[in-house]
């Protein structure tokens, strides 16, 4: 990602998972389906045009945080026409309390599937913890989030008054509308489901902030935002990934809203979008459903796939006996522009054509005593979407040390992405398969 575009890149976060939020610029006429209530636009008898007068330079005491949260909630409501159906609160933590909760967060079993998948997209390699880098790229720059737990918003604050971000507290007060109103639950599969489903939680928060501010010196007396904007130092790969819910998320919810209203975006819940590439391309929302891609076992009995509850822990879901994940087309798109595959004009609009042909894909992790592999198919619209999707993943090979030794055999003698790869394409399907050694390839999958 460009350092241009990195200086527009605000950090938030939702209970389900780290996520960056992208400070746009734009215009957009606000449509509103409104509540019949009476009380739309007033919140603890504040109005949402009503003028406060609050001292921001040296933090907000606690009456000036409550009347900025109440009209900053009216606000809400009269851009998003729904009324909230209770206060909400909001605590404030030091960025040290809050780092020490996201070091306890992850578990073992999180920390390898994260691992895995973020060496399969070529992003982080085995000299890494991805989680670990994760947590480093964030700690310092959350400036708060939405508890699912507490039903609050938690305000990380490096100051003894708190001083907020009134982007981020604009954009959780939609999340708790949103939880208050219909429910935010994560129950999706497979992580590129879970990047649908976040899209219609994350877009209308991006999109009911621009209007916010849009309003702004014209129609309302505002405390503008502080200069929060930064760079996440994290790869694009891992960050493109956690933008699409952001950048795509708000385009996709706003192109339903244009064509149908609110009332359409608040369906959404009902039916989200099946895959990252549904929220790229709106066109495909909601017929195109992802293909369904299955890898065959054939690995001997020295080889076993990898815990079946493993990916449902790192997903918040309960009892679930998945044992495979699905990347999707944002994270094939994040791949090729981490290696340099790919140098789009604009990175954040995830149009490329080595990516946009994605059908469908299947991950499979195994592992023996000691090492892992794991198998990776992916489905593609056409047999030309196919070759140019192996094209560009020898071309990653080949760029990290990879030497050919036949049959679509590559081995990577060292490095963090140290292995063996078997490439083979039949028709519009392209199979990876990665193994410790060239040997351990027909072990995993003959």
């Amino acid at each position: 990602m460009t350092r241009d575009t990195r200086r527009r890149v605000r950090v938030a976060v939702l209970v389900a998972g780290v996520a960056l939020a992208a400070l746009l610029v734009g215009c957009l006429s606000p449509v509103i389906d409104s509540d019949s209530s009476e009380n739309l636009g007033e919140v603890d008898g504040i109005a949402y045009d009503e003028s406060l007068s609050l001292t921001v330079e040296d933090g907000l005491n606690e009456s000036e945080l409550d009347a900025l949260v109440a009209r900053s909630m009216a606000r809400v409501e009269v851009i998003r026409g729904l009324t909230f159906e209770e206060r909400v609160e909001v605590d404030v933590i030091a960025r040290e309390e809050y780092r020490e909760q996201r070091n306890t967060n992850t578990s073992n079993a999180t920390r390898v599937w994260e691992n895995l998948r973020y060496e399969a997209l070529f992003v982080v390699g085995q000299d890494r913890d991805a989680s670990t880098v994760l947590d480093e790229g964030f700690a310092g720059n959350v400036q708060g989030y939405y508890s699912l737990r507490d039903d609050e918003i938690v305000i990380v604050s490096d100051a003894d008054q708190p001083t907020v971000d009134k982007n981020t507290l604009v954009h959780e007060l939609v999340h708790a509308l949103q939880d208050q109103r219909f429910g935010i639950e994560y129950n999706a599969q497979t992580t590129d489901a879970n990047r649908g489903y976040e899209s219609v939680v994350e877009g209308p928060a991006e999109l009911v902030e621009r209007l916010y501010f849009q309003r702004c010196d014209t129609e309302w007396s505002c405390v503008r935002p502080g200069d929060t904007a930064g760079s996440s130092d994290l790869e694009p790969g891992i960050e493109l990934q956690i933008l699409l819910p952001y950048v795509e998320g708000r385009a996709f919810v706003d192109t339903v809203r244009r064509q149908d209203g609110w009332g359409a975006v608040d369906e959404l819940h009902e039916q989200p979008p099946e895959s990252s590439a549904q929220v790229i391309h709106p066109e495909k929302y909601p017929d195109t459903e992802p293909a369904n891609v299955t890898v065959t076992d054939r690995s001997t009995e020295a080889w076993s796939r990898l815990g079946a509850s493993d990916i449902a822990r790192r997903l918040g879901v309960g009892g679930d006996k998945r044992n495979a994940d699905t990347l999707g087309e944002a994270a094939i798109y994040a791949m090729l522009v981490d290696n340099n595959v790919i140098d789009p004009e604009e990175r954040l609009s995830y149009e490329h054509s080595f990516s946009a042909g994605w059908a469908g894909d299947q991950l499979v992790a195994y592992r023996n005593e000691t090492e892992l592999g794991y198998v990776w198919e992916t489905a593609w619209e056409t047999r030309d979407d196919a070759d140019q999707f192996a094209s560009a993943y020898r071309q990653i090979l080949q760029d990290n040390g990879a030497l050919g030794t036949g049959d679509g055999v590559f081995v990577i003698p060292d490095g963090p992405f140290e292995g063996a790869f078997r490439l083979t394409q039949e028709g519009s399907t392209v199979r990876i398969v990665n193994a410790p050694t060239g040997d351990t390839l027909d072990k995993i999958h003959r």
